[in-house]
């Protein structure tokens, strides 16, 4: 059986996580590691894919930095997405040549494995027709928009534990207007702690792609040691 690590890199600003993303990348690409899962919180930024334009930002430029809020293009999939603590960010670095190679397989993989984690919490979660995401009837709880290069993934889902839901007023998620979003918390009625939500989605993930799982700290990943901080 194949299997992926998993570290946990705490919370990340989001330019330096893009970093470390393409550096695993190459890392992976040249067999020098196998899959790579990273689970981390972001510090409060809105990010914007392919697909994404600034009519799905309704903030101003002061409003976000009143909020302490940064603002990144990126080389994902899909719109626009809030990425903030309390939100449980996984990035998937992949190679897709031992997965079928089929992206649209590989993203209904991570909605499986979100699906699954959810169940475990008591949570009833499905997907919807012609969308990429996690929902729990007409509202959100999942974002995932990746990018391949050469058969590797990253980028990957954001998951919505305990976030501060103010934050999602300043833009439409996903570029979906009227879309609304919930989160674990929500949902259960108490404040699930964060690791053991991070520990279901690394089963749910290896139970999903049929792969053993690792756990390894950040030194053994070709990263920058300084990434990172505890929360």
């Amino acid at each position: 059986m194949s299997q992926f690590w998993y570290a946990d890199l705490g919370r990340v600003r989001y330019s330096e996580c893009l970093t470390t993303q393409h550096k695993i990348a190459e890392a992976r690409r040249r067999g020098e590691i196998p899959d790579v899962l990273l689970l981390l919180e972001h510090t409060p930024v809105i990010t914007f894919g392919r697909a994404g334009g600034s009519k799905s930002l309704l903030a101003s430029p002061e409003e976000l930095r009143r909020e302490g809020i940064e603002v990144f293009h990126t080389d994902r999939g899909g719109d626009a997405t809030y990425h903030g603590p309390g939100q449980l960010v996984g990035y998937p670095i992949f190679d897709l040549t031992e997965h079928g190679r089929d992206v649209h397989l590989f993203l209904r993989k991570i909605e499986q494995a979100i699906v699954a984690c959810l169940l475990e919490f008591g949570i009833s979660a499905g997907t919807r027709p012609g969308l990429t995401g996690v929902w729990v009837r007409d509202e959100k709880i999942c974002s995932i928009g990746i990018a391949v290069r050469r058969w590797i993934s990253y980028h990957g889902f954001a998951l919505n534990v305990n976030p501060n839901f103010n934050h999602w007023s300043l833009l439409h998620p996903c570029g979906l207007i009227g879309c609304r979003v919930t989160s674990i918390e929500r949902l259960i009625g108490h404040d699930p702690e964060m690791e053991l939500v991070k520990e279901t989605v690394v089963e749910s993930f290896a139970r999903v792609f049929n792969m053993a799982h690792v756990a390894v700290e950040r030194e053994l990943l070709p990263i920058a040691t300084a990434v990172g901080e505890r929360s």
